[in-house]
C-alpha cells in the first residue's frame, strides 16, 4: 500500500484525488485560505467543498442526459414569451413543469400553427424532466418513422420500438408537418400501441385531430392512434401568431397565413330514450 501524506491538508488532497473529486480539489486551497482568514467554519469548509463538487457533477449529468435525450437545442420556460401568446394559460404550463403528468403516464398534445412555441414548450418540459432525473427521448415524427423503417428492413423493429419507448417521457415533435411515408402510419401505430398506458408523451402538431386521417394517409390507423393518444390526454391549443414572424408578419401574403386549429370535436349527446336494441 502507498503511504498517505503526513499533513492533514496533503491527506485531504490525496483523498480527493482518489475519490475523483476534481472540482473539490480545484477549490481546496481557496477554501483553506478562507478558513484561515476566519471566513469559513469547519462545517462551512465542508459545505463549500462538497457543494462545488456536487454542482459540477450535476451539471455534467444534465449535459450527458440532454445529449442522450437528443435535446441538443436547449429551450427553457424562462425563455418563453408568454405575453406574446395570450391564448396560452401560463399557470397550466407551469403545472405541467411539476412533472406529475409523467407519473400519471398522460399524453400532452400541444396544438397550434407553426411558430407559436409548441416545440419550445415541449423541449423546455423535457429539460425540466432531465433535471428531475427522468429519462427523456425527443424526436420528430419523420425521424421516428425513418428509424422504424430502417429497423424493419434490418429485422430489428421490436428492439427499436423497445428502445424508443423505454424513456419515462417520449416527446414527438412536428406531427403533420411532413407527409408520412407509405407504411409509416402502421409502424407509428405499433410504436404508440407499445407505449399506450406505459409512459408519458408530449406531441406537437400544427394539424387538428380531424385532419389526422390526411396526415397519416389512413383514416382507420388515424382513428386507432387517436383512440390511444386521447385516452389520459391533456390538450393545449395555442391560437396565436408566429413568434418567429412577429417582426415581419405583414410581409406574409394573406393566402399563406395559417388559420387557427379547430378545437377537438365534442361527441354529440343523444336525445330521448335509447333504442331497446340495435335493430330498432
Amino acid at each position: 500500500m502507498t503511504a498517505l501524506p503526513e499533513t492533514p491538508l496533503e491527506r485531504i488532497r490525496a483523498h480527493l484525488v482518489g475519490l475523483k473529486m476534481s472540482r473539490a480539489l480545484e477549490t481546496l486551497d481557496a477554501c483553506v485560505r478562507r478558513v484561515e482568514d476566519g471566513e469559513l467554519s469547519a462545517l462551512g469548509f465542508l459545505d463549500e467543498l462538497l457543494g462545488e463538487e456536487h454542482v459540477t457533477r450535476e451539471s455534467r449529468r444534465i449535459k450527458s442526459s440532454l445529449m442522450t435525450a437528443r435535446l441538443t437545442r436547449i429551450k427553457t420556460l424562462d425563455g418563453f414569451d408568454f405575453s406574446f401568446q395570450p391564448s396560452l394559460d401560463k399557470n397550466r404550463i407551469l403545472a405541467l413543469a411539476e412533472l406529475s403528468f409523467i407519473e400519471r403516464g398522460e399524453v400532452v398534445h400541444l396544438l397550434g400553427p407553426p411558430g407559436t412555441g409548441k416545440s419550445h414548450l415541449a423541449v423546455a418540459l423535457g429539460v425540466e424532466a432531465v433535471k428531475a432525473r427522468k429519462s427523456v427521448y425527443f424526436a420528430t415524427l419523420a425521424e421516428i418513422i425513418d428509424s422504424l423503417k430502417k429497423a424493419e428492413r434490418e429485422g430489428k423493429l421490436a428492439q427499436r420500438i423497445a428502445f424508443i419507448t423505454r424513456a419515462a417521457l417520449l416527446i414527438i415533435d412536428e406531427v403533420g408537418y411532413l407527409p408520412v411515408q407509405p407504411g409509416g402510419a402502421n409502424l407509428f401505430f405499433q410504436l404508440i400501441n407499445a407505449r399506450y398506458e406505459r409512459g408519458a408523451m408530449i406531441l406537437t402538431s400544427n394539424r387538428g385531430f380531424s385532419e389526422w386521417g390526411e396526415v397519416f394517409g389512413d383514416v382507420v390507423v388515424a382513428a386507432a392512434l387517436l383512440d390511444r393518444l386521447l385516452h389520459h390526454a391533456i390538450v393545449i391549443e395555442i391560437a396565436g401568431n408566429s413568434y418567429r414572424l412577429r417582426e415581419h408578419a405583414r410581409l406574409v401574403p394573406e393566402n399563406l397565413r395559417l388559420p387557427p386549429i379547430a378545437p377537438p370535436e365534442k361527441p354529440k349527446k343523444r336525445r330521448g330514450r335509447p333504442p331497446k336494441n340495435l335493430n330498432d
